[in-house]
């Protein structure tokens, strides 16, 4: 992902200065390094569940073929036997999304401690920065995968749908069952857009109603300087030019857009005031300036599933810079 990128932070923490931030190579410190193994085994999983939501094609043909022959029995049991694995792996996406609520718990305690500034917190913990980054980027390409999915809903439904004329015909039995209430907290996850986004944005604005002793600004700041920190990558050719891969740009490009929604969901006035600590103009125009086909979801993202975007407190020009 590139080789060391020199970050050049322009102003943050209100004096510019230089850093290093390290989305290849960062390895732990010894302060870091007990969180930073717990960190490390959820986003070995994480990677498992990206390859499981890649590859879910869904039962919609044997869904079908139930519907429109809903006296045979064996197109029935086919259509079950196709459905009932498939839940399987969407109740382990779900649990997945618990999980990784208490992981970000973490790493913001580790990373908006008040014993130093954001920038510092970057600069001298770049291992759990790098996870943070990673947590992100993961949201977004499991949000950007689901909703180019629509068997994910659509196998839900009829297994819910089925599972209640089993239950009224006593057929149902333990091992092939999501309890009802394990399956209404399933189904609000699974209609929401972004599902995994709202998980992470939740969270956060959970840790900061949380730590009331922690000034909201620690967490805050934290989410600014990282959204600004990926702009300015992104934005200078001499920093952009060192990735080596070009999917470090999208890895940027989603951290920063990832950010960007946390800050808007836990700063009160959120990100899109005038007086927000994130460059909202210039991260639009990073966004826009690549490939429309790369960029269309996070846009997307910025458009419908932010806070304020539609405040009166919204410039017309972000406005307008946001519309499709």
């Amino acid at each position: 992902m590139g080789n060391l990128i020199k970050v050049l932070t322009r102003d943050i923490d209100n004096n510019a200065g230089n850093f290093f931030l390290d989305f290849e190579n960062a390895q732990p410190t010894e302060a870091e390094r007990q969180l930073w193994e717990q960190v490390n085994e959820v986003l070995e999983e994480a990677m498992s569940i990206l390859q499981d939501l890649q590859s879910y094609s869904g039962a919609g043909e044997a869904i079908r073929q139930a519907i429109q022959q809903p006296s045979d029995e064996s197109v029935q049991e086919k259509a079950w036997t196709a459905v009932v694995p498939l839940v399987g792996k969407l109740k382990k996406f779900y649990e997945f999304s618990l999980k990784l609520e208490g992981t970000l718990h973490g790493l913001l305690g580790f990373l908006t401690s008040a014993r130093c500034s954001p920038t510092q917190h970057l600069e001298q913990e770049q291992a759990l920065a790098r996870q943070f980054a990673e947590i992100l980027h993961f949201t977004l390409r499991f949000d950007e995968l689901k909703m180019t999915n629509p068997a994910i809903q659509n196998d839900f439904s009829y297994y819910r749908r089925t599972l209640s004329r089993m239950r009224i015909n006593n057929l149902a039995t333990e091992e092939n069952e999501v309890n009802n209430e394990l399956a209404n907290r399933m189904s609000l996850f699974y209609a929401n857009a972004t599902p995994m986004l709202k998980t992470l944005s939740d969270a956060t604005t959970k840790f900061v109603s949380d730590n009331t002793d922690l000034p909201i600004e620690n967490t805050t700041d934290c989410l600014s300087t990282m959204a600004s920190v990926c702009k300015v990558m992104l934005e200078t050719p001499e920093y952009r030019s060192r990735f080596a891969s070009d999917d470090t740009v999208l890895f940027c490009l989603r951290v920063m857009v990832g950010v960007i929604i946390l800050y808007d969901y836990v700063h009160p006035a959120g990100a899109f005031v005038k007086s927000s600590k994130i460059d909202m103009k210039g991260c639009i125009k990073v966004l826009r300036d690549q490939p429309p086909n790369r960029v269309e979801g996070l846009l997307n993202a910025l458009r419908y599933t932010t806070k304020h975007l539609n405040d009166d407190t919204t410039s017309k020009q972000i406005k307008s810079m946001l519309q499709v």
